[in-house]
């Protein structure tokens, strides 16, 4: 094969969709692919202005088998969950919510806020060993900063670059926003039996000479020693890794299960009011389950 011939990272366009009032755009998953490591689940969102409105009121919903991972460049949310925990998130801290069997929460813009909304959430799969287990949530004010040359890294999850995140996670991964300067080149090293994936936050960035979509979700695949971003004017970057997950799971609406049948009864326990408990703190109805007319098909085994 002709070394030009060699893909060197696949491309997938993400979807927009409605959150309420929020604008989003759905990274991941997306057709033809549905993990990154063990992360399953990207959405952004912003960035946005606003005056009098709260962009963001995600109302009580449940969450099964899976972690949400929020973080913010800019703006402020509040979540409040079952566990009567509660957390103003702000940039540059970071929210963990582990839903082991069963966690509820809820999402919103506070009234004291910048009138700015912009960030990820994302989700990571649980492995069997722990996900029936408790729930658990996380707020961390500050995660690991490193300067490297050509910019900056954010590492809110796993490790990279010898430096390893306090945030709890059950898989070896990784999760962090890198900050590129103008005019330069930031390198950063990878595991090679990651595979790894990035979504342009901010700014313009170049991997290998292709010009990166703020709209895209680019998979670089494993066996990647680095990876080397250039910016003419700056850029933010979100880098996602992991080793492959070895479970098959399927996902549907705010639960990631291995059965059917787990789904129909997460959503049965969810509308009577069984099992994911409620949150006292959030003023309004919480969010009813869809109707369960089919799921997507499991991922297959990494």
């Amino acid at each position: 094969m002709k070394n030009e011939d060699v893909v060197r990272f696949e491309r997938y366009e993400g979807r927009d969709i409605r959150l309420g009032e929020l604008a989003v755009l759905r990274a991941l998953p997306v057709k033809g692919r549905r993990l990154i490591g063990p992360w399953c689940f990207l959405d952004r969102f912003g960035p946005l202005s606003f005056t009098q409105s709260t962009p963001m009121d995600v109302a009580p919903h449940p969450h099964m088998g899976l972690q949400t991972v929020t973080w913010l460049l800019e703006g402020e949310v509040v979540h409040d969950d079952s566990l009567q925990q509660e957390a103003v998130l702000r940039p540059g801290a970071l929210n963990v919510m582990t839903s082991g069997g069963a966690i509820a929460h809820a999402e919103r813009t506070p009234d004291d806020n910048t009138g700015k909304l912009n960030g990820v959430q994302l989700w990571t799969a649980l492995p069997e060993s722990r996900r029936h287990g408790a729930a658990a949530f996380q707020h961390l004010n500050t995660v690991p900063t490193f300067e490297a040359t050509g910019g900056i890294v954010q590492l809110f999850s796993g490790s990279l670059a010898g430096t390893v995140s306090p945030a709890d996670h059950y898989s070896d991964l990784v999760g962090a926003d890198l900050q590129v300067h103008r005019g330069e080149t930031l390198t950063v090293p990878l595991q090679p039996l990651h595979e790894h994936a990035v979504l342009l936050l901010t700014g313009d960035c170049t991997i290998e000479g292709e010009y990166l979509s703020r709209t895209s979700l680019y998979y670089l695949g494993t066996d990647r020693q680095e990876l080397a971003m250039s910016s003419a004017d700056g850029a933010r970057i979100l880098l996602l890794g992991g080793l492959p997950f070895a479970e098959t799971i399927l996902m549907w609406w705010n639960f990631v299960a291995r059965t059917p049948d787990e789904i129909r009864e997460a959503r049965d326990d969810w509308e009577a009011h069984r099992r994911f408990g409620e949150v006292p703190a959030y003023r309004g109805p919480r969010l009813p389950a869809p109707e369960l007319l089919k799921f997507a098909q499991p991922n297959p085994v990494s």
